[in-house]
Parts: C-alpha cells; structure tokens; sequence
C-alpha cells in the first residue's frame, strides 16, 4: 500500500488497518485523527505519540487483540511473526503453553513479546524470566513489547518492515 493510497482510504477503512497494528481504540482514533500523513516517517512519530498518550486500561485493550505465543491459530501478521514459535518442537511448544498461562494467571493478560523472528526457545525463556516481576514493572514490559510490534506492522503496511 502506498501512503497516498493510505491517505485516501476512508476513516472507517483507515481505522480497521490501525487495528490491525494496534487494538487499542484510544490510540487508532488517535491515528485516524492525524491523517493525512507525509511520510513513513510522519506515521512512525505520529504513532509513538499517540502510543505515549495511553494508559494502562488502552496497553490491556491493545493485548486482548493479540493471540496467544505459539497459538496455532494465529493468521495474519501474528501468523508471520509467530511462525519461528510454531515450527518449534512439540514439546517446546507445549512449554511455552505452560509459560503463556502461568504468565496470564500471575498478571491477568496474555504473555506479550514482538515475536518477530524469536525462536520458540527464545520466547520461552523470556517468559520465564519475566514472570517473577513485579505487576507494574511487567505491565510496563509488555507495554513496550506491543509499542515495537506496533511499530513493526506500521513499517510492513507501509513497505518498509523487516
């Protein structure tokens, strides 16, 4: 897609491929708000300013849009961005189950990383790791996460992402 395609989309379109990059409803009617856009650069900064103006109740929002590490359901750029997780091997993967619950139960969301060419091992141990902070240091953990898959889908919907 190009920019002036992005740019012409009505905001009812626009709003539905923010979503895609991020759920939170506070920050995609921020973003649809702010268009038109100049350049990739222009979305980038936009984004992390609107990204900067959410609380925690947006952060939870924004997660609750994300599947599970290593679900096999993931479609889309969960899909893409999760696949090393998924080839991993069963036993890997059924840890990793293990790790994704133990994590949602200590801090009532889901475990949230920027997958993005991460093996399963590598995730795994992330979680593992981060499961004995605190709630407000793991929130803002998790917060950070999603800012940078945030900003990874932005650069893929605008051509340049890895």
């Amino acid at each position: 897609m190009t920019l002036d395609e992005f740019n012409a989309m009505p905001d009812v379109r626009a709003a539905d491929v923010f979503r895609a990059c991020c759920g939170s409803s506070r920050w995609v009617n921020g973003m649809v708000a702010r268009r038109p856009f100049e350049s990739t650069e222009a979305i980038i900064d936009a984004a992390d300013h609107e990204w900067h103006a959410t609380t925690e109740p947006d952060w939870r929002e924004a997660f609750a849009h994300h599947p599970r590490i290593g679900d096999r359901r993931a479609t889309g750029w969960a899909g893409g961005e999760q696949a090393r997780a998924l080839s991993a091997e069963e036993s890997v993967q059924d840890q990793l189950a293990a790790a994704n619950q133990e994590y949602e139960d200590r801090f009532g969301h889901i475990y949230i990383v920027c997958a993005s060419g991460r093996t399963a091992e590598e995730m795994l141990a992330d979680a593992r790791a981060r499961i004995d902070n605190d709630p407000a240091t793991e929130l803002r953990i998790a917060a950070a996460e999603q800012h940078q898959i945030t900003q990874l889908r932005l650069r893929k919907l605008l051509g340049g992402g890895r």
